[in-house]
């Protein structure tokens, strides 16, 4: 086991070498006895995966660490993260959740998979998750087979949730484009989109681990080829690219490739007094702008501060240039690419014109993110 696979914000390394059998039905053991510490009268976690080659297979392990911890899970099979996060803020039958743990490599490369956790619809990351690896190493214990689970519809419950709350959308007269990179959202988004007779066409859309046409990365412009192509045809309003987990989106005109922060800017005009948390990539000029007529805040990068950064302060919103996009207001404050996509479209049925506001704005110098090749140890 390497204590790499801990990290600020998840769990993630490359299935059978780090994240072997032992290792994740212990890491799902400690942290259900987590819970159980932090959670009075805890019951369940619910359990989903994206649609890595591997998902499956941690799923089952995380259900045995789980149960011989002393809870029950509420598995919900293939979901993008966002729903995984959902299933903290419903009911199943009576059944509440008090913790999530979501299997996503994200928009890692195939052999990667990993977790992103919460406990009791906060997340759960940093100096916890640190430690939690410290118990993991320290105490690994034998877990057998136990793979009882109960089965969730959380899927149904998020379209009819998305759909019920844009039904007033009238946008017939447009059509747009949508790349899910053979990612989870592919799972998902035909069936919101024609739950509110949106005209649409999606391109790779069956979800497929090993990723075949490219890489489920949307802030890589290499990623969007395939989408431009369609938009430079002009029969498409808007397109829309998502991660391999669908909690971050790349929004496409047939001109503009529009960035988090500049999102941040429209969305943020729509909201009545309103807060928005940026990190430290976002253009100084967005946080000018807000603040003219709301507040705009800085804070350190990464998805989980932000959404703790979101509670503190009760923002409305808030956004990464890399397109993790938040809305507290009128929803609960996590990243959601696909709730995005429905308020980017709410934007359109308000009149807005995204290239001719684009087109007034100063120009913005954002940061983008600079990667560079290296191992697991020389990162650390």
């Amino acid at each position: 086991m390497s204590k790499s696979i801990f990290r600020e914000y998840d769990i993630r390394g490359i299935y059978e070498q780090e994240l072997n059998e032992s290792t994740v039905k212990n890491i799902a053991y400690y942290f259900a006895k987590e819970v159980l510490s932090k959670v009075p009268n805890a019951k369940y976690i619910s359990v989903g995966y994206d649609a890595r080659t591997h998902s499956e297979q941690l799923c089952e392990w995380l259900v045995s660490g789980i149960n011989q911890a002393g809870l029950e899970v509420l598995t919900m099979g293939l979901v993008a993260t966002p729903i995984n996060y959902f299933s903290n803020f419903v009911e199943f039958d009576g059944k509440k959740t008090s913790a999530s743990i979501m299997i996503t490599g994200s928009h890692n490369p195939p052999e990667y998979n990993g977790f992103k956790i919460t406990i009791d619809k906060q997340p759960f990351f940093g100096d916890d998750i640190y430690a939690l690896g410290d118990k993991v190493i320290d105490n690994t214990i034998t877990i057998e087979d136990h793979i009882n689970a109960t089965f969730v519809d959380a899927k149904e419950q998020y379209i009819q949730y998305m759909i019920q709350n844009f039904s007033h959308l009238q946008l017939t007269d447009k059509k747009f484009v949508f790349d899910c990179g053979n990612g989870a959202a592919g799972s998902v988004l035909r069936e919101i989109l024609d739950g509110l007779k949106l005209n649409h066409k999606i391109i790779f859309e069956t979800p497929d681990g090993t990723f075949p046409n490219h890489h489920p990365d949307p802030s890589d412009a290499h990623n969007l080829i395939d989408i431009k192509k369609k938009l430079e045809t002009k029969e498409y309003a808007l397109g829309f690219a998502y991660d391999g987990d669908a909690d971050r989106i790349a929004v496409l005109s047939p001109k503009y490739n529009f960035k988090g922060d500049v999102l941040a800017i429209f969305f943020s005009q729509f909201i009545e007094n309103p807060t928005v948390i940026g990190e430290v990539k976002c253009s100084q000029m967005m946080y000018d702008i807000i603040n003219e007529y709301g507040k705009a805040i800085m804070y350190k990068t990464g998805h989980s501060n932000l959404k703790v950064k979101i509670k503190e302060t009760n923002a409305s919103f808030a956004a990464e240039v890399s397109g993790h996009l938040f809305f507290n207001d009128r929803y609960f404050g996590y990243d959601d690419a696909l709730y995005a996509t429905l308020r980017a479209l709410e934007l359109l049925h308000n009149g807005f014109d995204y290239d001719a506001q684009y087109e007034k704005l100063p120009q913005l110098f954002a940061t983008d993110e600079i990667n560079i090749n290296t191992t697991e140890e020389k990162n650390f």
